[in-house]
């Protein structure tokens, strides 16, 4: 397993920016992809965006398409950071936002998340 380290969240107002970073320690990534996940009390942990380790292919879930972008840093062809830069904030973006390693076919190893709350 790796261990999964977010930053970069905090408050902000309706329409502004910010950026999450997760940083990836422990053995190298060897998984499939990487991903931001996020939650608000009450409701299911969702998916946000993710990025594969092999050929950088992103997906992003509708609500946040146009407005986030997934990035990675790599060495040696190994991600190594992940970033989530959020633009265009809306207060529905509030919620904990999670880092999360893809290794075979689950999303197994998370982080400790970081809020990020939007006001309008």
């Amino acid at each position: 397993q790796v261990q999964l380290i977010e930053s970069g969240g905090g408050l902000a107002q309706a329409g502004a920016s910010l950026r999450l970073t997760c940083e990836i320690s422990g053995r190298p990534f060897s998984g499939n992809s990487m991903g931001w996940f996020r939650q608000v009390p009450g409701k299911d942990r969702e998916f946000v965006a993710a990025v594969t380790a092999t050929g950088g292919h992103t997906t992003y879930a509708d609500s946040v398409k146009g407005r986030f972008a997934i990035s990675t840093n790599t060495w040696r062809n190994v991600i190594t950071t992940v970033y989530l830069d959020m633009n265009d904030l809306k207060p529905e973006d509030t919620a904990v936002y999670f880092c999360a390693a893809r290794v075979g076919g689950e999303w197994r190893d998370w982080g400790q998340g970081t809020q990020v709350t939007v006001s309008s």
